[in-house]
């Protein structure tokens, strides 16, 4: 009985979260890529607004070639 109730109220939250999210989720597409970046460190609600934003590699702190 328990495991009913947990399952239900996941879908519950899922569907909250996919209703605020600015990005037109499919149900079953979120529940997939949550559970791939589950220990990925991220905010939450930027994530479900673009979730496939590209960052920027880290600017290079030197030059090769430049003794200085």
């Amino acid at each position: 009985m328990i495991q009913i109730w947990t399952a239900l109220i996941t879908i519950l939250i899922l569907k909250v979260l996919k209703t605020q999210a600015k990005h037109p989720w499919y149900l079953s597409n979120l529940v997939v890529f949550i559970r791939l970046n589950l220990f990925v460190k991220v905010e939450l609600h930027k994530w479900l607004d673009n979730p496939f934003v590209k960052e920027q590699p880290p600017p290079k702190l030197y030059v090769q070639g430049v003794l200085f």
